[in-house]
Parts: C-alpha cells; structure tokens; sequence
C-alpha cells in the first residue's frame, strides 16, 4: 500500500490516498459513471467524456432527468452503446427510488440496471470501502503473475478471483483495489512488464520462474465473421440530412445513424428510405465490433425540399452534429462528404 500512497494516479473521479487515510471517500455517483465507461475502453478515452458528464448533469438526479438523445449524443464514440441506455436506466432507479443515494453494498449494487459482478464490487469497494474483491484485466494480470497462474483465460477467472480475494485487507479495502489497478496499468503491464521496479518482485512466483511477460496466458480467439450491409446517406438541398434512431435493442440502440439494411453475412437486400436518384460512389466503410467486422456500402441521394422519407427524419444543418453519431456512422459521413453534391455539410 505504501506503493500506491506514493504513485497512484491522478484521476478526476478519484479521491487519491492522502485524503482517503483522512476519511475522505469519492461521490458514487462519480465512482459508478467512471466505471461504467471505463467498460472495455481506455482510461485516456474516459477522462474527456467524465469531465463532460459531470459538467452538463454534476449528480445522479441531474442525469436521470436528462433527455435521451442528449446523453447518447454525449455518448457517442465511446462505443457499447448499451451502457449508455443502462446508464440513463440506473440514473432513474437510484434518483426515483432511492432518493439519489446509491446502494452501498455488492447486493444492493448489483440490483441496479447495467450493474454486474465488476461494477458492484468496483463501487462497493472504492466509494464505500467495502473489502470487495474488484476483478478487471489489470487485477487479473497481476494475480496470473504473482502467483505465476498458467491456466489460460478464461478459465481461469474463479482462481484469480479466489487468489485476489486472500489479498483483499479489511483496512482500505478501496485503495487496495485501486493500487492493484494501477500497478496493472502502470507497472505489469501487458507487454513488457517493469519488474525491476515492481513493488511486489519479490514475491512475484511468475518473475521468478522467468515467465512474468508470458503470463496471463489466453485460449485461442474464435475468428470473426464479416458481416455486410449499406448505409444510405441523403441530404436535401437545403442541407438537412435524413437520420433515422436505430432501435433500442441490438447493437448502437437508441442512436442516431445513417438508415440501412440489415447487417449479414451474405449480401444485403437493398432497403433505401426514401425514393431518389442514389449513387453508388464506390465507397465501403470498415469497422470492428466485438463479435464481428462489418464492411458497409455507401449509397448517396440528393434530394427536393417537399421529399418525405418512409423512414427517419431529416435534422437541419444548423443542429446536426456529426460528433454524435457512433464511430461508425461518424466513419461513414466522413467518407461521403465529399462525395456528395455540392451543399454546405458540416465538418
């Protein structure tokens, strides 16, 4: 722990060491949101998104009174865009039945929309202090190391877990977890580990048997299957474009987006929202998922100021932000402004 009170990172949904070892412990509502986007994404790529959140909607009350198309857009390009519709859920559970105040036990935490065994234990542990056993990939790769754990992952979670969970203390169970973290992302990382100067080299099994950077080891990764589809892209000649919001359920749910087919495996069945004179402009956008790659067509249209589409709804140029779409719509009109007849697209 020592460690940790020296080196933890700065991080603005952290309260750091000093001020926890004084009784200071962070606002959950900060602790939950940092972990919810920290899902499957990069702390560099939270911190500009936490900062924003906490400007526009400062507590969980805030948040769940705001409007859905506004949180998504803020969303947009953190991707696993289910946990932004859980997001909103939870911040309406928490501000409506239980008066703001988050559940301050795994149980209770775990009862919340979009919570799992990680997130609850994440906040239970470093908001309340509770000596939860917080299970990521960087606590994953420190155990594998210190115990020198060669059973490949996935497999091998439940004896990590139980690996980690005799090293969980009683007293600052929070900081605990978080130094734990961050010797993960800092020190034991995954290529090319500083052992040198690890905290805890000496006791680490896998350091001494010579295999620290071969560890944690994983199964073989089924290959992705491709899956093809188009996005039709139209603007009319005042500028508007023609967007549609996906569905609830199903992948990038509840955002905003280019209408298109169905996302397969084989050729997709042409589907255009609105009849029109459309381009092929040979244009193909690429982008990975984390079950699939997707390759989507470009179709392009231009079209009069009296078109009504049979899907979606055109969006003004003056308030039409291309920031908030998902990656992969952004992707998409980005590749097609400039392929599109000549109006004023935004950039």
């Amino acid at each position: 722990m020592g460690w940790y009170d020296t080196h933890a990172r700065d991080l603005p949904w952290r309260v750091g060491p000093t001020a926890r070892k004084n009784g200071a412990l962070p606002d959950p509502y900060g602790v939950w949101l940092s972990e919810v986007m920290l899902q499957q994404t990069t702390v560099a790529a939270v911190r500009d998104y936490f900062l924003r959140f906490t400007t526009l909607w400062p507590t969980v009350g805030d948040l769940a009174a705001a409007e859905d198309a506004a949180v998504m857009g803020e969303w947009a390009g953190l991707g696993y865009y289910a946990r932004a519709r859980n997001l909103l859920k939870c911040a309406r559970v928490v501000a409506g039945e239980f008066g703001g105040r988050f559940p301050d036990t795994e149980d209770g935490l775990r009862d919340l929309p979009g919570i799992g065994p990680y997130t609850a234990a994440a906040i239970a542990s470093i908001a309340f202090d509770r000596p939860a056993v917080v299970m990521d990939g960087n606590v994953e790769r420190v155990m594998a190391r210190l115990f020198a754990v060669q059973t490949p992952l996935p497999a091998a979670k439940p004896e990590l877990k139980t690996l980690a969970a005799r090293l969980t203390p009683a007293d600052r169970p929070g900081c605990h977890a978080q130094a734990v973290m961050d010797l993960g992302a800092t020190i034991c990382t995954p290529r090319n580990p500083a052992c040198g100067i690890c905290p805890v080299m000496t006791a680490c099994a896998a350091r001494k048997a010579g295999i620290a950077a071969d560890l944690p080891t994983k199964a073989p990764k089924k290959a992705k299957p491709t899956r093809h589809g188009i996005a039709y892209l139209v603007q009319r000649v005042d500028g508007a474009w023609l967007l549609e919001t996906r569905p609830d359920k199903g992948l990038l749910g509840g955002m905003l987006g280019w209408p298109g087919s169905d996302w397969t495996e084989g050729a997709p069945t042409d589907a255009p929202p609105v009849a029109a004179d459309w381009r092929d402009p040979g244009l193909e956008v690429r982008h990975t998922f984390t079950h699939f790659h997707l390759s989507l067509s470009l179709r392009l249209a231009c079209v009069g100021l009296d078109t009504v589409p049979q899907r979606g709804e055109f969006h003004d140029l003056a308030t039409f932000r291309p920031a908030n779409l998902p990656t992969v719509m952004r992707k998409a009109f980005d590749l097609a402004k400039g392929a599109m007849p000549a109006t004023s697209a935004p950039h």
